[in-house]
């Protein structure tokens, strides 16, 4: 899917789709989610309305996550690596310096 404007209901809609899925309540998604049910509630209804990062982090409490595509200049692959990161944590990246000082 892509998040263009005109998706966002049909965001909102697979994002209900797949808490009920799962056997969430909005209680129970916000818990894991590490975000109000108040906000479970208004992603649900009008994505739009969201900041980016918590629907992110909504999404990947549902074990969803989003790709970007189409960069107009070439990435250096180190960033495309992926770190794993837990709900409601900010990522660490360890530097090659702390293996060069062994």
């Amino acid at each position: 899917m892509q998040l263009i404007p005109a998706a966002f209901p049909m965001l909102a809609h697979h994002l209900t789709l797949e808490r009920k899925r799962q056997g969430l309540t909005r209680a129970q998604a916000a818990a894991v989610c590490n975000v109000s049910t108040s906000f479970i509630r208004d992603a649900e209804s009008d994505p739009a309305s969201c900041s980016m990062g918590r629907l992110l982090q909504y999404m990947a409490g549902l074990g969803l996550c989003a790709e970007v595509a189409g960069w107009s200049q070439s990435v250096p692959a180190e960033m495309l690596e992926v770190l794993p990161v837990s709900v409601g944590t900010t990522p660490t990246v360890e530097s090659d310096d702390e293996e060069s000082a062994e």
